[in-house]
């Protein structure tokens, strides 16, 4: 018995070195990511990830209105943007 516990334990420790290098940095970066882009708000400049600059003219539940230029103004999902800049 000990020596199946032995034998399991450098796939556990493999794991949860995984799991704190590359699991959990990704969920934190997701997380910080949606609760980006449900506290966007008009007036917020902002980049899509498609790099697009503008200004959000406009919010709905599930589009974001993206005022590039004095005169047009792209619709956008709200999973479409970026980042804010600051």
């Amino acid at each position: 018995m000990n020596e199946t516990l032995i034998g399991l334990l450098p796939f556990v420790a493999m794991f949860a070195i995984m799991w704190f290098l590359l699991i959990r940095p990704a969920q934190k970066r997701q997380k910080a990511t949606k609760t980006m882009q449900s506290d966007l708000k008009r007036g917020d400049a902002v980049i899509t990830i498609g790099g697009i600059h503008g200004t959000i003219d406009a919010v709905d539940d599930t589009t974001i209105y993206l005022k590039v230029s004095e005169s047009t103004t792209l619709q956008f999902d709200r999973q479409a943007i970026g980042r804010v800049n600051q």
